[in-house]
């Protein structure tokens, strides 16, 4: 893959516009250190300018197991209020404000702050295999890395709420049927899929994409009036993009358009 950096906790490379950050801790199911989030805040960060789509996932069979406790073992802390305003929030925030759509291709296991992680991208997919649990109560804890935020507008509170005080596994399909994710796939066809989506979404008009993010997004704090306003502004500055003039010509004439992005 093309445009590699170099990583210890995560792997990073790009190739025909798209980034892909695979969290490559396979031994401990790809928990999240410290310096695993800080590489991959510096991989988000740089995505955004080197592509046109990002994608995570995970190697070996889990997606991300959660936050690594060890970790905060051996660095003799576990004051959890401070990481997560210190380390979970850059990257959260990293990922929803990035300019590029965004994929969560979840292989495997997705548990704790790895399932919230995986929450924060624009789109999520998984394999039929993979699930995803909020085990926060397990330990004693609350949801944190975005959960409380994410999983009641997704999926509403009456399943939120008992996804979370149960702590019960939910599966790929389960979770596609409830609308936490976009896509359950085959695991012998998910790697295939989710590079064919990335591509689909390298080749679109990206001025656009960051319009419908910055909208969508939107929508939840918004009154109707704001909501209405916001979308005749993003429409106006997509409107003079030449992804529009693009569009227009290549559907009067029959073929595929050919954007070349903001």
């Amino acid at each position: 893959m093309g445009a590699a950096m170099g990583f210890d906790c995560i792997s990073y490379g790009v190739e025909a516009g798209v980034a892909v950050i695979t969290l490559n801790r396979p031994e401990v199911m790809n928990a999240l250190s410290s310096q695993l989030r800080a590489e991959m805040l510096a991989a988000v960060l740089r995505a955004g300018d080197d592509a046109r789509v990002l994608v995570i996932t995970g190697a070996g069979r889990a997606f991300c197991s959660g936050q690594d406790l060890g970790d905060a073992a051996r660095v003799g802390s576990i004051d959890l209020e401070r990481i997560l305003n210190e380390e979970y929030v850059p990257l959260l925030k990293a990922i929803t404000d990035c300019p590029i759509p965004t994929i969560s291709a979840v292989n495997g296991a997705a548990a704790g702050a790895g399932a919230n992680l995986a929450l924060a991208a624009d789109v999520v997919m998984a394999c039929e295999s993979a699930s995803f649990i909020q085990a926060f109560t397990r330990i004693g804890l609350v949801p944190d890395a975005g959960g409380s935020y994410w999983l009641p507008r997704q999926i509403g509170l009456a399943r939120a709420m008992g996804a979370v005080l149960f702590a019960d596994k939910v599966s790929a399909s389960q979770a596609a049927e409830w609308g936490m994710i976009y896509e359950c796939v085959p695991d012998q066809d998910f790697a295939a899929h989710w590079r064919a989506r990335a591509a689909a979404l390298a080749n679109g008009p990206t001025l656009a994409y960051r319009g419908v993010k910055t909208a969508l997004r939107a929508s939840f704090g918004n009154v109707l009036d704001a909501q209405l306003a916001l979308e005749a502004r993003l429409q106006g500055v997509c409107g003079a993009s030449e992804d529009f003039r693009e569009g227009v010509a290549a559907f009067l004439e029959k073929r595929a358009a050919k954007f070349r992005g903001a």
